[in-house]
């Protein structure tokens, strides 16, 4: 507990007296977004970054707890995509004048949901495609493009987003995808704190292995 003050996942501004980085959650209206606890954008508002999101499509933004979002990226959704089995990929059917209906459901591209998973950074500026999904502790570079799936605690950067490496080896990121622990209270994350902040990583490794009994 810092300054006499509990961690508060509903407090909109959590750094003092600075507006221009929120708490996500307690300020989305849309029901088709969904965050998780403690993550955050350096902004003083989220929504404007969800591009192309309309309802009829009924697809979902879902991010998890403790990601770290930086200015100017954007979420876009599956609203952008455009009739690609045809001729032209103009939307005549969404101006006025044009004889033309809603091509049917199967004619656009659906992606899906958007899903990120919990303690990801996202660059400035970075962009992410419809239907995309971040695993746990991935790290996305700034300006990047993302359009395909990224593995959980690998580094990606560029457009289109390429891997560039794995945060950790694979028993670390599989003893932290056992721990999970975005999901603990608030009291037990920060007891974590000295362990999910330490650079000696064998140290890590052996730590969790004595909490998980092993």
């Amino acid at each position: 507990m810092k300054d006499g003050i509990m961690p508060d996942p509903d407090t909109v501004h959590p750094v003092a007296g600075y507006d221009r980085e929120i708490y996500v959650k307690p300020t989305v209206t849309n029901p088709n977004i969904i965050v998780g606890d403690f993550t955050y954008i350096a902004d003083s508002e989220f929504e404007s970054h969800v591009t192309h999101f309309y309802e009829w499509n009924g697809d979902k933004l879902i991010i998890g707890k403790f990601c770290q979002i930086a200015s100017g990226v954007e979420f876009i959704m599956n609203g952008a995509n455009h009739q690609m089995n045809a001729v032209s990929t103009y939307p005549f059917y969404t101006l006025e004048g044009w004889d033309m209906e809603a091509p049917a459901a199967d004619d656009l591209p659906f992606k899906g949901d958007t899903v990120i998973g919990n303690d990801v950074w996202i660059g400035q500026n970075a962009v992410i495609l419809p239907g995309v999904h971040i695993g746990d502790g991935a790290i996305i570079g700034a300006n990047s493009v993302v359009g395909s799936n990224v593995e959980p605690y690998t580094i990606v950067a560029g457009n289109p987003a390429k891997v560039l490496r794995k945060r950790f080896d694979d028993e670390l990121i599989d003893l932290l995808l056992e721990l999970r622990w975005w999901d603990k209270s608030t009291k037990e994350i920060n007891n974590l704190i000295p362990l999910l902040t330490c650079s000696d990583l064998e140290k890590v490794k052996q730590e969790i292995k004595k909490q998980s009994g092993r």
